[in-house]
């Protein structure tokens, strides 16, 4: 993540008495995090103990929640030194290491995070269009597979980020030395381009590109069926496909307009860029922070029956409805392959082809073809006979 979240300092021999001023960017960063931490960090615990303590069977869109919590939960633990950071007032005083870490793994968040949302996506696909596929696939070997997968993938994907890191020390008053950790890219605007670049197409455009198509073919397949009611698993998944949306758009956007600015060699853009480029990443870092409030939202309903429980019983129905869908989508597919193969057999005993709708079959002549409400009936009167 090309973030500036820490774009403060760290200090080197100054008098205990030295405080840097907080600025107004750094007290809406610092309440920012406080309340990612504050509401995120138990939030994703709770997550993670109603999955593993209170779902009896666990669906795959519960093991990816279990997953994405997971990463939360990790990513938030870096907030106490962010406020360290800001509101200490003697900046970045962890190293060189832990500067290039934390914002390493909060690359692997981001990667990890889109990545698992593609993964539920492409479930649903699969429970919708190939029902039989996804029943073979929803194995725990699978899943297991997929999973590490996907983790690998985040962690390869955020390897440029250490190498984008690093810490700059600054002369800020007489004999005070601070250290900045800051974004550093040799002065090279190819290594800027291409790490501001790199993030938003695999980070955003392809990830989404591929929910995107999943959702729409869902979408196009459930009217085409006849069945409109639309489970909790797709709307629990939706939900979360738009909260992530929501809080990492801005921050790609901004990528972009600093690319298209370093392209042109346009100062103001690139200025413009670098001013909003703090308080966007401190806007992405809370969505770490807003799925367990969305899941008390979707599971409002079972609060007063179930208790602590309710997150349980809301991660069991998309279990029950993921293999309702599948089940319906395959009763679907076989009775209409089924009907086809009696119609088809009905036909070459009248040696007469048959048109669906309308649309023929090869080789039907003029005066020759019989529909296919005709062929049903006669396959009734034969059945009876």
């Amino acid at each position: 993540m090309a973030s500036n979240i820490t774009a403060t300092a760290s200090s080197q021999h100054f008098p205990s008495s030295f405080l840097l001023p907080i600025s107004t960017s750094a007290k809406v960063g610092i309440g920012i995090l406080t309340l990612a931490f504050a509401l995120g960090f138990p939030g994703n615990l709770f997550v993670v103990w109603s999955v593993l303590c209170r779902v009896k069977k666990r669906s795959v869109t519960c093991l990816l929640v279990l997953n994405l919590a997971l990463a939360d939960a990790f990513l938030l633990l870096s907030a106490p030194i962010f406020l360290h950071f800001l509101a200490g007032g003697r900046g970045w005083q962890f190293g060189s290491a832990a500067c290039k870490l934390v914002h390493y793994l909060s690359s692997v968040n981001m990667y990890g995070s889109i990545y698992l949302i593609c993964l539920m996506s492409m479930d649903r696909w699969l429970a919708v269009n190939r029902p039989f596929l996804s029943q073979r696939m929803r194995t725990k070997r699978s899943l297991l597979a997929l999973l590490l997968g996907v983790w690998v993938l985040a962690f390869l994907l955020s390897l440029p980020m250490p190498f984008y890191r690093s810490t700059h020390n600054k002369i800020v008053s007489k004999n005070i030395t601070l250290s900045f950790c800051v974004p550093y890219h040799w002065n090279s605007v190819g290594h800027k381009v291409f790490q501001y670049l790199f993030e938003t197409i695999m980070g955003c455009l392809l990830p989404f590109t591929l929910i995107n198509t999943c959702y729409s073919s869902v979408i196009c397949r459930l009217q085409s069926a006849r069945f409109q009611r639309r489970g909790q698993g797709s709307r629990l998944i939706f939900i979360i496909i738009c909260a992530f949306a929501l809080f990492w758009l801005p921050y790609h956007i901004v990528n972009i307009i600093e690319v298209a600015g370093l392209l042109q060699g346009n100062k103001a853009v690139i200025a413009a860029a670098k001013t909003a480029r703090p308080n966007v990443t401190a806007f992405a870092y809370f969505s770490s922070a807003i799925n367990p409030i969305l899941y008390v939202f979707a599971g409002s309903s079972y609060i007063r029956q179930a208790g602590l429980s309710f997150m349980g019983r809301l991660f069991e129905t998309t279990n029950s409805e993921s293999r309702s869908t599948t089940t319906r989508s395959g009763r679907i597919s076989s009775s209409s392959r089924e009907e086809k193969t009696v119609l088809h057999t009905l036909s070459v005993k009248l040696g007469k082809p048959f048109k669906s709708k309308g649309k023929e079959r090869g080789g039907s002549v003029a005066g020759q073809e019989i529909y296919e409400p005709e062929l049903k009936t006669l396959a009734s009167v034969e059945q009876l006979d």
